[in-house]
């Protein structure tokens, strides 16, 4: 009892000052704010101001002093901004309150004590991180600075603007997401019996094996899509609120539906692509085109600065994936290493897409229209191990989560479990490394005869 004791008290320690920490960086910042919002105001009034001669400038305003006065617009999103904030730190406020009272009230149930709800009054609900009311103070004042400054008075306008939807809750989505939803999995349903018949009836004697490696990784890619939509799904009606747990936007993240719309749409072009590449023969495209289409496509989706096409979830996922690939380099989150959890089970996928590279690269016949359907006598490079490119792919995901790992070690100094994980995850190196020598080998040793011509 006393060591559960000493525990409760270092937790609620940690609370307490990261709490008083982030509530002096929102004044701080309230007031920053302040200050940029009156200087702006106050450069609009007398550059506006009528009856004033404006008087030639004897010197020209650097870079920095032009870049003082922030616009209007500009302090609006830095207001929205800063409101979030606070919005997380009062849900900070009530959710650690809600723990402490949720665990005692269980520790009493079970041990058949008062101790736990006397422990709460005496010392949870006198903490600083709960009694403090003055994060409900800076809401007030940021929701009236806002009305009264940057939406001329209108409260309903500048709401609307800082209202942030509960965490957890789904975003609403359009009819016509919806509409999409069903209408791109229903066109893929079609496709993909169309597919599969074709390539039934045209497939004959060709090795069909690179085909469906370069198109494999990127059907695995959509079908990941997929079921993480099917996840976001049953986390909110289970409760789980992933929105906090991630360290989303909750003014603007993606449904389940939205999920959905993104694998359907992908699914349909992945199709079309596979289609197009089986009836090469009666389109104006040659086969071996076609996946550079689709994934040039995918790719472009991907890193498309423009802010369309989910342009806020996108750059948060090209975020995450710089923090994976340096992971050893600052502090792991959660979904640093939940994203390199995923790409360890993707593996599949970017051995795949080294296996597309290098058979673009080596073994692919430009001249030949139907190049993904070679014959059997075709060169094997990119399914051998020879030149170590692939060894290294194959161990990449594994090592994000080692050097993750060793990382979290460094920054907590506990070895279990994070040198017991780091040790778990280099264990894919000893696996790959004697993988390709053993099959480097066993292609070296296999004797090789020259054509003998029957008669």
């Amino acid at each position: 009892m006393p060591s559960l004791r000493r525990s409760f008290f270092r937790i609620l320690l940690k609370i307490n000052t990261f709490y008083s920490e982030k509530l002096a960086e929102a004044q701080r910042r309230f007031a920053t704010l302040q200050n940029e919002l009156q200087s702006s105001l106050d450069a609009q009034r007398e550059s506006n101001a009528p009856g004033l001669r404006k008087r030639k400038t004897v010197f020209h305003l650097s870079q920095e002093e032009r870049c003082k006065h922030r616009n209007i617009k500009d302090l609006q999103l830095a207001f929205s901004e800063f409101y979030l904030s606070l919005i997380l730190l009062q849900n900070y406020q009530n959710l650690n309150f809600t723990g402490f009272r949720k665990i005692l009230k269980k520790h009493d149930k079970i041990l058949e004590t008062p101790r736990g709800a006397d422990w709460r009054v005496a010392h949870v609900e006198v903490a600083p991180f709960y009694t403090c009311k003055k994060i409900t103070q800076l809401i007030s004042e940021t929701e009236a600075v806002v009305t009264t400054e940057l939406e001329g008075g209108d409260r309903q306008k500048a709401m609307k603007r800082l209202r942030v939807p509960p965490l957890g809750a789904a975003q609403p989505a359009l009819a016509w997401t919806t509409f999409r939803v069903g209408l791109y999995c229903g066109v893929f349903i079609v496709l993909s019996i169309s597919f599969i018949l074709s390539g039934a009836v045209l497939i004959r004697y060709e090795n069909v094996w690179p085909l469906v490696r370069i198109y494999r990784g990127g059907f695995l890619l959509i079908e990941f899509l997929f079921l993480l939509g099917i996840n976001t799904y049953g986390w909110r009606q289970a409760g789980v609120n992933h929105v906090l747990i991630f360290e989303l936007n909750p003014r603007s993240n993606l449904s389940h539906q939205h999920l959905f719309e993104i694998a359907g749409f992908l699914g349909v072009l992945w199709c079309m692509s596979i289609l197009s590449c089986l009836y090469s023969e009666y389109t104006m495209l040659p086969m071996q085109v076609n996946p550079l289409i689709l994934y040039g496509f995918m790719l472009l989706f991907l890193i498309n600065p423009f802010k369309t096409g989910y342009y806020k979830s996108r750059f948060w996922l090209l975020k995450l994936l710089f923090r994976v690939f340096t992971a050893p380099f600052h502090r792991v989150e959660f979904a640093d290493f939940w994203l390199a959890d995923q790409l360890n089970s993707l593996v599949i996928v970017l051995m795949d897409l080294e296996y597309l590279i290098c058979f673009y690269s080596f073994e692919l016949k430009w001249t030949d229209r139907k190049g993904l359907l070679p014959m059997f006598n075709s060169d094997y490079t990119c399914h051998s191990y020879s030149y170590g490119l692939r060894a290294i792919i194959q161990c990449l995901p594994a090592w994000f989560r080692f050097v993750q790992c060793l990382r979290r070690y460094r920054d907590t100094k506990r070895a279990f479990p994070h040198l017991v994980n780091a040790g778990k995850y280099s264990t894919t190196f000893f696996v790959v490394t004697f993988a390709a020598l053993y099959s480097t080998h066993k292609v070296l040793s296999v004797p090789r005869f020259p054509n003998v011509e029957h008669t």
